[in-house]
């Protein structure tokens, strides 16, 4: 049995990222949040366009006003509006935030340090040398790169790509999930219960965690617990996706049968139990590059999760996302992301494996503390996992956390 990191080292290494030439899409910028860039971005624009003013006021020549004096007023320079004049000994425009500056200005006085009366100002108080003005290319220099490859877009990555008309992106394509449930006692949430029976709720779960790391599910529903209905419908995800993910089958009871159909198509089975609680039956496999309809064929990834909610969940936080932000292209950061807080409960293990008690992060007085969901803490009971958007960490060997004392927590929700 693995421990939890050398799995995670296992799994991230096994993972190649899509390729920047040919795993790509070419999409409109008003479609282009959280995606992530395949290709660097240069603009042929300076930032800023141009020389121009960054305050309202009047634009003057420094060696002028570097005692109190009076100017006249030439010409007034909106924002947007070209110059006409250029400013002389003895003269000044007045100028708006944002507006390019005149010819033979270097410096600009803010209004709140003169006095106008009718074509002429007078300036009270000696600026700075070139004091607020911005110069052209001051931010980003035409040509050079404005933003890298492997970087997802937010709001505002986007700014900065409209102001660089940018209107169209390269963007790595979205990774292709393939999810599907195993066991004769599942059925559909939209179908009535039989004694027995239970809804499969994982295969909704799933494709909702795909979506949220970005990439593309491909559902492939329920599937019995028979050996060739198991390996058709395998076979046909390794074909189609470049994840696998299965939900159950993978213990050591008389119906798990995923293990040896994997081998039996051919898989390296690298990963079948972890010391993490929840979520100890745990398979990970790769097969050889196959025929693939998707743009580029991958190696796909097959992850076998167990069949208990909270197991298939926790185990996906805790392995296949960091996975997916790997292949997704991201330059980096894809690692899960741990933060040190304070428990607000007392927190149990039996300290033998790596235990994940779900719950949320709350903001009390400045400071970040985790909030154990309330009731049973049992694998198959996902009621209380609602709202959780964090997973407190309790290493091997800690048995016991007191309340108010130092916890690590796996932050779940994605950004």
């Amino acid at each position: 049995m693995l421990s939890v990191s050398d799995a995670e080292a296992i799994i991230l290494n096994l993972v190649r990222p899509l390729d920047p030439q040919r795993d790509i899409e070419i999409i409109d910028l008003l479609a282009a949040d959280h995606r992530i860039l395949s290709t660097p971005v240069t603009s042929k624009l300076d930032f800023p366009h141009w020389d121009n003013s960054a305050m309202d006021g009047y634009a003057v020549r420094y060696e002028d006003v570097q005692q109190p004096t009076s100017l006249e007023i030439v010409e007034e320079i909106p924002a947007g509006y070209q110059p006409q004049s250029t400013v002389k000994a003895g003269q000044a425009a007045r100028i708006f935030t944002g507006a390019v500056m005149p010819m033979g200005a270097d410096t600009v006085v803010m209004q709140e340090k003169t006095r106008r009366e009718e074509n002429r100002v007078f300036i009270l108080a000696a600026p700075k040398p070139q004091e607020f003005v911005r110069h052209k290319g001051a931010f980003y220099q035409a040509g050079k790169q404005l933003l890298p490859r492997g970087v997802k877009l937010h709001p505002p990555e986007i700014a900065v790509l409209a102001a660089a008309q940018c209107a169209e992106l390269s963007v790595y394509r979205r990774p292709r999930v393939a999810i599907f449930s195993s066991g004769d006692e599942l059925v559909t949430p939209d179908k009535p219960l039989q004694p027995g029976q239970i809804v499969d709720s994982n295969q909704y779960a799933l494709a909702a965690l795909v979506k949220e790391a970005g990439g593309e599910p491909l559902l492939l529903g329920i599937i019995q617990d028979n050996p060739d209905a198991l390996r058709e419908a395998i076979a046909y995800a390794i074909t189609h996706a470049d994840i696998v993910l299965s939900s159950g089958g993978v213990s050591v009871g008389n119906y798990d049968y995923i293990d040896q159909i994997l081998e039996s198509l051919g898989a390296k089975i690298h990963i079948q139990s972890v010391a993490i609680s929840p979520g100890k039956p745990l398979t990970v496999a790769t097969f050889p590059t196959p025929h693939s309809p998707l743009p580029t064929p991958h190696s796909p990834i097959y992850f076998g999760l167990p069949g208990n909610p909270v197991s298939a969940l926790v185990t996906f936080w805790r392995f296949v996302q960091p996975a997916m932000r790997k292949l997704s292209g991201l330059a980096g950061g894809w690692e899960p992301e741990f933060l040190k807080v304070r428990s607000h409960h007392e927190l149990k293990s039996n300290g033998k494996r790596e235990t994940y008690i779900w719950g949320s992060l709350h903001l009390i007085n400045g400071v970040y503390e985790f909030h154990k969901a309330d009731g049973s803490h049992s694998s198959g009971n996902l009621i209380n996992l609602a709202q959780t958007n964090a997973l407190a960490v309790l290493p091997v060997g800690t048995k016991l956390i007191f309340p108010q004392a130092e916890v690590q927590v796996l932050r779940v929700a994605l950004g």
